[in-house]
Formats: structure tokens, sequence, C-alpha cells
């Protein structure tokens, strides 16, 4: 018996929550889920979006899943997703993009994984007003930081018999910062078994688009592998398929990355794919591997066949139809 900390969220995040857990189950694992809530529906009654019980669940219990939550945008509370791995330091966020059959996409042969480093750069939330005239923000990128994220890579692409690493950067113009974060890459993965190679965040967006299936492993910067983790989600048919975990020394959790989409909470026809993803990333950080194996075949037999999809990926079903459906082939 496994007890793990549950965020649901808010806007569609109980539904797929729901929905994930009833899969997990299916599997045989034996989960005690400590629910806790964060985000819009707490702020009132907190004066915060992030309360204390929550970092003292996922403390005490070192791993969490959570749902959607939604972030006000320019005003309001900052990102609780950013909050969460600022607070626990959890430094290596992982997005594996994977193109699977039966969806329509452009791509068929997708197969890489974004790792990002997730508490410094820009979203080191040092920002100031420069009186009326302007703002400014301060990208941090620090040895230790660039250190830790590159061999986490490494270790990555060894424990998953991957091929080959990219570093991405703007050293060209940043050449202070993604100066340092270039040098530490280079030296790092010298001496590897690796094929290894670096790009130009801008030419790594263009590269992405023309020839997906080029690239494993690449690991970056924070604010570049937000904007390209969007982006090759995109290349798979969105955000609603794709998995994410945020992964430090001592506590990791996993997500949904897509919005709460409050237009159609509560409707019963949201895309749960990406929590269950998630939940399969979760299985294997415990060793869960045989579960995560018949899970995430499942999803693959689902989507392949096609009878049975939410509206997002061409479908008529409901969440429940949809989750019921992975759960036949489990």
């Amino acid at each position: 018996m496994y007890k793990i900390t549950l965020i649901p969220g808010d806007g569609i995040g109980p539904e797929i929550t729901k929905a994930m857990k009833k899969v997990i189950k299916k599997t045989g694992v034996e989960i005690e889920w400590e629910e806790v809530k964060a985000g819009m529906e707490v702020i009132d009654e907190y004066n915060t979006p992030l309360p204390n019980y929550v970092i003292d669940s996922i403390k005490k219990n070192k791993i969490a899943i959570k749902g959607p939550i939604t972030t006000p945008v320019g005003k309001g509370f900052r990102s609780v997703n950013v909050a969460l791995r600022k607070k626990l330091d959890l430094y290596a966020n992982v997005r594996p993009v994977k193109s699977f059959k039966g969806i329509k996409n452009r791509y068929e042969d997708v197969d890489l994984v974004i790792i990002r480093e997730n508490t410094e750069g820009c979203y080191s939330g040092i920002e100031h007003k420069i009186g009326d005239y302007g703002a400014e923000t301060i990208k941090i990128i620090t040895r230790p930081a660039c250190e830790r994220i590159v061999d986490f890579a490494i270790d990555y692409a060894k424990q998953n018999n991957r091929k080959r690493i990219t570093g991405v950067h703007k050293a060209n113009i940043m050449k202070l910062t993604d100066g340092l974060f270039l040098d530490i890459y280079k030296d790092r993965v010298e001496n590897t078994e690796f094929e290894t190679d670096d790009l130009i965040v801008d030419a790594a967006a263009m590269n992405l688009v023309l020839n997906p299936e080029k690239y494993d492993v690449m690991v970056m910067p924070n604010l570049y592998g937000d904007i390209l983790s969007d982006l090759c989600s995109g290349l798979v048919g969105g955000l609603g398929l794709i998995p994410s975990a945020n992964i430090g020394e001592n506590y990791a959790i996993f997500e949904a990355v897509h919005g709460s989409a409050p237009q159609i909470a509560g409707k019963n026809i949201a895309n749960p794919t990406a929590i269950i993803q998630s939940a399969v990333m979760m299985l294997r950080y415990i060793n869960e591997n045989e579960s995560a194996d018949k899970i995430e075949k499942a999803i693959e037999i689902v989507l392949k066949n096609g009878n049975v999809l939410t509206a997002d990926l061409g479908g008529n079903s409901s969440t429940d139809e949809f989750s019921d459906e992975i759960c036949k082939y489990i």
C-alpha cells in the first residue's frame, strides 16, 4: 500500500483525476490517496492558493500527482506549479513526447524527451517595476543548477536506453548566463557514450518542426523548456496527451500540464490521457513497472482503435467512457 498526495486541481481537474484513479485501481496497485486542495478554490479561505497543509502532505508522502490549477493571467497569485517546484526543490521537469498510432498528426515517429531546469532562469521570480516606465525580470543561472540538470539528463538517458543528448541554449546572445549553461553541458557530456550536440533555441524550434524524429533527449534552461515542451506536444496531438514529472532529490510531483478548461468543467467530456500518462510515470518512479506497462499498452490500443475517444481526439465519448475503455485492456 502506497500513500500518495493527490491534488485534484480545479476546472476539469477533479474529473480527470477521478478517471486516473480508476485506471490505476484496475492494475491492482494499492494506493491510499491523501487528497488536498490548492488553487482558486482555497485562496479566499486561506489567503493563499498553496496552503501549508499541501506542502506538509507532499513532504510526508514524498510523492504527489496533481490535476491542472488555474493561474490568473497578468494579475493575482503566481503559478502554484512554480511555487511547488521552488518550495520542494523539484529541479528537473521531465516531459516525454511520443506519437500515437490512430491520432492524426503530421508526424508518426516522434519519441523524444524534454528535460528542463525547473528552479532558475527567467522563472526565478525576481521582478520589479521601473517606476511607470517599465518592468524588469532578473534571469539567474548558477553552476550547481546547471550541473545537476545536465547530470539528470545523462542519468535519464542511461536508464531509458536513449542514444542522443542535445543541449539547448541562447549563448550567442546571453553569453554569460546561457554561456555558463553551455560550458557546463559540454563538459558534462564530453566523455559519455551518447551522441551529443547543442542547438540555439530558435534553431531548435525550427528543427523540431522540420524533423522531430531526429531528436531524443533534450536538456535546457527553464524558459526554453517551457516553450519547447508545448511546441513538441503540438507535434503529436496536444497537451491533452502529454505527461509531466517534476523531480527533486527528496520529492516528486507528477501532473497534467494542460489548462484547467473551466468552460467544459463538469460536462464529463475532458480527455484524461495526460494525467493517466503522468500516473504511468509515477508508477515507474515507484518501480511498479509491470502495471505502468499495462496502462501504457492499453492507452495505445484505445487510441489506435479509435472507437472510444473524447471530442478533442475526434470522438464523442465521455471522460468516463474513455477511461472505462482503457480499463478493458488492462
